[in-house]
């Protein structure tokens, strides 16, 4: 019995002197019921919502203050005419709108008043809660009127989805899939191409050549680049011949954002190749560190504007949230990079800071 206390003793020492023991034991458990318990929620709240009302009076204005003061939406923009409306939509400033029509505030006194609800079909889930939502609040602020003879049953609202008018899934599903595809795929594949020379001894060749740690790191990057832009060619292939799933923009703009998505994930995978030194690390800092995240972070299923601040801010560091931007701009909306420079400007700024960041960290090894 002393001899296994004593055994026993020894492995708490192992353990407890094993800073990723200890991370995986402890801090992996605590992210994920983080991650989990407030980004995986079914309610939607501050919703981007722009109003186009046609008819300014006492009723309309007293309807838009009822839908602003409730959690479910935020007003974002105020249009005055269809075209600033679709625009709105483009800029992805807006995941709904209401449309109040000319001549409200007689139709309201017969009766006979109806308004008109659009949604972003682009991600139909997220538009069905939120066209019933708008709907509820409307439905309630109108029987909160006592104007006789007024009938709750004829004031309509009809509802349209723009984008994705039968609100098919799998034009939320597929584009989502594609861009975590990408992202776990390519940073897993490149986060064990430094540690591979690690484990065989090889790297120690790399250390003492003329080579710059930039040609050495860019080299690295080469042929997964090559190897990626297939997979991705591949991928959305079968999304258009397989899922119908359309491309309603460029082509071309469309394989160029997803090469520099596929720089973005492979460069992140050089950096974590760098600081790891084993594959076996490296598969789990970029599985366990990207997973999570890249799926409960990026908006594919949950809204982020649902989320606590912090996460919404956490999220802002995840690439896959822009390119599911992207991808879904030139997809399903006919986007042009007029209206997603910022999310390529930010994309391409996270590949020059890892690609960097993963030269520093070779040289530092070289010294």
């Amino acid at each position: 019995m002393k001899e296994f206390r004593a055994f026993v003793k020894k492995e708490f020492h192992h353990i407890f002197r094993d800073k990723r023991t200890l991370l995986v034991l402890f801090g992996m458990p605590l992210a994920q019921l983080i991650l989990f318990g407030y980004a995986i929620t079914t309610e939607v709240e501050n919703a981007k919502m722009m109003v186009w009302n046609q008819s300014p009076g006492q009723f309309s204005n007293a309807l838009i203050d009822k839908m602003i003061s409730s959690e479910f939406f935020t007003l974002t923009e105020s249009v005055n005419s269809r075209k600033e409306m679709l625009d709105v939509f483009r800029k992805s400033k807006a995941h709904i709108a209401v449309v109040i029509p000319q001549n409200f505030e007689e139709d309201f006194y017969r009766g006979e008043a109806s308004i008109q609800i659009i949604a972003d079909g682009s991600d139909p889930n997220l538009a069905t809660i939120l066209a019933a939502g708008a709907k509820g609040i409307i439905m309630t602020w109108m029987k909160g009127k006592i104007l006789n003879p007024v009938s709750i049953e004829t004031i309509g609202t009809s509802v349209r989805w723009h984008y994705n008018p039968d609100l098919k899934s799998v034009l939320m599903f597929v584009p989502g899939v594609i861009t975590i595809i990408l992202m776990l795929v390519n940073t897993t594949l490149s986060s064990i191409s430094i540690t591979r020379e690690k484990e065989l001894g090889t790297i120690e060749i790399l250390y003492v050549s003329p080579l710059k740690p930039s040609v050495i790191i860019l080299g690295k990057l080469a042929p997964f680049v090559l190897l990626s832009i297939l997979n991705a060619t591949v991928i959305l292939l079968v999304a258009y011949v397989v899922f119908e799933v359309p491309v309603n923009g460029s082509v071309m703009l469309l394989f160029l954002e997803s090469l520099l998505f596929i720089l973005t994930a492979l460069s992140l995978g050089v950096l974590i190749s760098t600081v790891a030194n084993t594959q076996q690390t490296a598969l789990m800092l970029s599985l366990f560190s990207m997973m999570l995240p890249t799926i409960l972070l990026s908006g594919f299923i949950f809204p982020i504007s649902s989320m606590p601040v912090p996460l919404q801010v956490i999220s802002n560091i995840i690439p896959a949230r822009w390119f599911l931007v992207i991808i879904k701009g030139i997809m399903l909306k006919g986007l042009g990079i007029e209206y997603m420079w910022k999310e390529t400007a930010i994309l391409m700024g996270m590949t020059l800071f890892l690609i960097g960041l993963s030269i520093k960290k070779y040289k530092i090894r070289l010294q």
